[in-house]
């Protein structure tokens, strides 16, 4: 199955590639690499603002981190052309918007990384780091970055 048809099984559109909001661009590809910026969280258009274990769950941080998700997708197919070109997701760094006592970073990642998995398969399993952070740009709850090879 196709990575679109995929999606489209998932009720997943992919968003246009977001403009930055400062001094750098959304990706770079360096040989059979692409690398794309971090991407915060969004609802409704706007930044998915809220710290973890203050005013958010771990379940609302794995939706929020799945949104990422999708955000980077977009991304990507903009950066490439085309999904099926991708041969790996090498690896995502999350940043986790969280009080210091909130230990749950990774299992709020996982709401990117399992979508990931669902979409490319075993292309999509990827090395990670989650952080917790004492705050991301314009208060947003997580922040993802990623890493693939192209083909």
């Amino acid at each position: 199955m196709s990575v679109d048809d995929k999606l489209k099984q998932l009720g997943i559109t992919l968003p246009p590639v977001a403009t930055p909001a400062a001094a750098y661009v959304p990706f770079v590809q360096t040989g059979n690499l692409v690398f794309l910026s971090g991407h915060i969280a969004k609802r409704d258009g706007k930044p998915w603002v809220g710290q973890l274990g203050r005013t958010l769950g771990t379940e609302e941080g794995q939706a929020a981190a799945r949104a990422v998700a999708i955000d980077l997708m977009g991304t990507l197919k903009a950066a490439v052309g085309d999904l099926n070109r991708v041969r790996r997701i090498v690896k995502l760094m999350s940043l986790v918007n969280s009080t210091a006592d909130f230990t749950e970073q990774h299992l709020v990642t996982n709401g990117a990384s399992e979508l990931f998995g669902q979409v490319f398969g075993d292309r999509g399993a990827h090395a990670r780091s989650a952080f917790g952070v004492a705050q991301i740009p314009l208060g947003a709850c997580v922040e993802i970055e990623l890493i693939a090879e192209i083909g």
